[in-house]
């Protein structure tokens, strides 16, 4: 594949790079404040997530586990170490580099769902590719994929306040499929649903990523639900321990 153009002024392009992990973390520290009253968030993490893996992130509140997400996210920079997405190293993006791997190839899937309630679902799957100016063709279709992809083919006309919280959540996840990503970050994608409710967003999560062929970390403090990941990271004072 194409290989990474990136520079701290003006726009860059991100391309993966074949044979690199979707996400290498290497030595990454962060922390908030200063002095006696420093809170360290991160202490020297490392992993790496492959291609098509769904790794879960599992620690107690507070861990750390939102910062990580952040850092990975490209919506925070570390103290110390760095964060390499597709082959891309995070430190050499300018802010329009940022903005441009958020929007082509990472997407979000937040606990509180973040959708646009004026809109109705097809809508807000729609505005990632608006952000885009895909073609009116492409997107339309993109939209009714992913509804029926998610088991919502026949809500796309309903708005958010009129669909159960569990609908909501698989259009979320739906929007965040818009721009064909190679990585999903989901931050307790499941923290505001029931025990039932949750369980099948996460299998859907755990089909969507196999169907639609990318990468997933996902942070989620709900034990039933690690054992639908392929693997299990977690936070413990500020390190990472592999679950195996």
């Amino acid at each position: 594949m194409t290989e990474n153009i990136s520079a701290h002024s003006g726009t860059s392009v991100v391309a993966d790079r074949d044979g690199e992990p979707m996400v290498r973390v290497e030595n990454l520290h962060r922390s908030y404040g200063s002095g006696a009253a420093a809170v360290h968030a991160l202490r020297g993490v490392s992993f790496e997530v492959a291609r098509g893996e769904l790794v879960a992130l599992k620690g107690r509140s507070g861990s750390g586990k939102t910062t990580l997400l952040n850092l990975v996210g490209g919506f925070d920079a570390p103290d110390e170490g760095r964060v390499t997405v597709g082959g891309t190293d995070l430190s050499d993006l300018g802010e329009d580099g940022l903005l441009e791997l958020r929007r082509d190839r990472i997407g979000f899937i937040f606990q509180s769902f973040g959708l646009i309630p004026i809109l109705t679902a097809a809508e807000n799957v729609g505005v990632p590719m608006r952000l885009r100016r895909t073609d009116p063709k492409e997107r339309d279709e993109r939209v009714e994929l992913l509804l029926a992809l998610v088991g919502l083919a026949d809500h796309a006309e309903q708005r958010p306040g009129e669909l159960s919280g569990g609908q909501q959540q698989r259009v979320a996840i739906a929007r965040a499929l818009a721009n064909r990503p190679a990585l999903l970050i989901a931050d307790e994608p499941t923290g505001q649903l029931d025990a039932e409710t949750g369980l099948a967003v996460m299998e859907l999560l755990r089909a969507v990523v196999r169907a639609e062929g990318v990468t997933a970390l996902v942070a989620t403090h709900d034990a039933t639900l690690l054992g639908l990941a392929d693997r299990v990271l977690e936070l413990n004072d500020g390190h990472i321990v592999e679950h195996v």
